[in-house]
């Protein structure tokens, strides 16, 4: 899926269980670029974190070694974080960039600070966005894809749950369709394959349109349908090149996070 992965971290914690994750999203000649940003403070702050980074590096290797995946830990200095993360996908060709939501370095809420928005609004690469529950260890027993409209699953999307699907015991694929008019079962038959042949569910949820209208209740409504099917790993993806609109906004990911009782991961295609 991804040639080269660009996983920011923030803390040692984050390292092994985002590398694990990220492994699954590569193509078989696929590589982990691993960056740890210290933000630009006094010089003796700059040198006692330069010195604990190498809680980063030395798991970052240990990880990969387990794995048997290429990853590349780089520790930089820099007053912008956010930016110095979009230089670095851009001047390593990177395709994907994989994180949790994180805030501001000064606050320890992650539903706080610009980080995330600037990635998400400048990044040219895939922004890959996960809660701290898809990154715990147990398979998925089933991988939900939203879409909205009755346009279906984007291919992006579909690639995406393929990936995971064929890592997680060929789990099946529910694409939980959410508009206003009804589909035809004739034209949407209820089980189908995808392309790699794993089970793929098709769901439907009537909506009335001035309900979908409200933007800011798409999080509460995905939700909702996704509870009819007992949630799963939920992944929501804003495909650019079929896009309305943004969807993918750091203000969604906050308000999607905070409710979900399930592993969620949203991606900016």
């Amino acid at each position: 899926m991804y040639h080269r992965l660009l996983i920011p971290v923030n803390e040692a914690a984050e390292v092994e269980p985002l590398i694990r994750f990220g492994a699954q999203l590569l193509d078989a000649e696929g590589e982990i670029r691993l960056l740890h940003v210290i933000p630009h403070l006094s010089l003796p702050e700059i040198t006692r974190a330069w010195r604990e980074s190498v809680h980063i590096v030395v798991p970052a290797h240990e990880t990969a070694a387990a794995l048997e995946v290429p990853v590349d830990p780089e520790v930089r200095v820099a007053p912008d974080v956010a930016g110095e993360i979009i230089e670095s996908a851009t001047s390593h060709s990177i395709d994907g960039i994989l994180m949790t939501l994180r805030g501001s370095p000064r606050s320890p809420n992650p539903f706080v600070g610009h980080t995330a928005s600037t990635i998400l609004q400048h990044a040219s690469a895939d922004v890959l966005l996960v809660n701290r529950l898809a990154l715990a260890t147990q398979p998925f027993t089933k991988i939900l894809v939203p879409s909205f409209l009755g346009a279906g699953p984007s291919p992006k999307a579909m690639q995406l749950a393929e990936a995971l699907a064929l890592k997680h015991d060929s789990a099946p694929i529910v694409s939980l369709t959410i508009s206003s008019e009804p589909v035809s079962e004739e034209e949407t038959p209820q089980i189908d394959r995808t392309p790699r042949g794993l089970e793929l569910r098709h769901r439907h949820m009537l909506l009335p349109e001035s309900l979908l209208g409200r933007r800011h209740r798409i999080p509460e409504l995905i939700l909702s349908a996704a509870a009819r099917e007992r949630y799963g790993f939920l992944m929501v993806v804003e495909d650019r090149q079929n896009a309305r609109g943004p969807l993918i906004t750091r203000r969604f990911v906050e308000d999607l996070f905070r409710t979900a009782p399930c592993p969620v991961m949203a991606v900016r295609g």
